[in-house]
């Protein structure tokens, strides 16, 4: 069995839930605009994956570093670093991890356990070498290094084989046609609520949701780019001063005039679609940079 079929193996465990269900409720319950901020809601992008190259990086470094003994005091100060950041990192992969699927979540355990071993074989490594025991310092500062490319390796699993932080909407997108779709007359479209429309892809449909208000027309994939829920079952409300398309899954928020995420866990925007009028009905077809 490969690698990644046995981390497929491992994703398949049931028996994880009820042993990880209370971390997850826990992080959960942090405030709404907490959680946004360690999403990356603000940024318009994932921010666990920007915050674990620092200890990443740090500890790399550090192990190269201290295989020169001239340069083994500069490795110290990388691995304090590393230990540092470790923390903000850890608790942006929690805030995600727990809004993903259950496979997701049961890879993801198993990340932050390798994850949480690593840290403490560095900060073992801190006391050892300010003890003046370099020797043990070194060897806890390697086998943590060893761990966390473990880890490190399932954390792309789940980025790139499990989609967790990809934006689904993206792919949804790409399979659309670029020609103009109609979506039928202005008139049928109901006022303020989002409504279900297809456009035409290489293989199938598209779901689209519609969104009009009065004259305007707002058209967004229907896969809501967190973990594909349909929008057009969702609502419009105002959320942060911004009238927002919220999904029915996750609660994410984004602005109807520019698909920016306003409220998490989605921080990838909704991919929104060009609109124009012509004889009373609407039409829409794929942003410029998808054609």
């Amino acid at each position: 069995m490969s690698l990644m079929g046995f981390l497929d193996r491992i994703a398949d465990v049931s028996a994880f839930d009820k042993a990880i269900e209370p971390a997850r409720r826990a992080v959960q319950g942090l405030p709404s605009g907490v959680k946004d901020a360690l999403h990356g809601t603000w940024l318009g992008h994932a921010l666990h994956p920007v915050l674990v190259q620092v200890p990443v990086g740090s500890w790399v470094s550090a192990g190269l570093l201290d295989a020169v003994p001239p340069l083994r005091p500069a490795a110290t100060v990388l691995i304090g670093t590393g230990v540092a950041a470790a923390v903000p990192a850890a608790l942006s992969g929690a805030a995600d991890w727990s809004e993903q699927g259950a496979g997701v979540r049961r890879l993801g355990a198993v990340h932050a356990v390798m994850n949480s071993a690593a840290l403490g074989l560095y900060v073992g490594s801190l006391v050892a070498r300010a003890k003046g025991r370099g020797t043990l310092g070194r060897v806890l500062a390697y086998s943590g290094l060893g761990i966390a490319g473990g880890s490190a390796a399932i954390g792309g699993h789940m980025s790139y084989a499990q989609s967790s932080g990809a934006s689904h909407a993206a792919t949804a997108v790409r399979a659309l046609s670029s020609d103009w779709i109609d979506l039928g007359p202005l008139d049928d479209l109901p006022e303020g609520r989002p409504t279900l429309r297809t456009g035409k892809g290489s293989s199938m449909a598209v779901p689209l949701a519609v969104v009009r208000r009065g004259a305007r027309v707002d058209v967004f994939v229907g896969a809501c780019s967190h973990l594909s829920g349909p929008l057009d079952e969702g609502v419009v409300e105002t959320v942060r001063g911004s009238e927002c398309l919220v999904c029915p899954w996750h609660g994410s928020a984004f602005d109807l005039g520019s698909g920016q995420p306003r409220r998490g866990p989605a921080a990838n925007p909704q991919e929104k679609l060009e609109v124009r009028m012509e004889a009373g009905r609407v039409k829409a077809r794929v942003p410029s940079r998808h054609r």
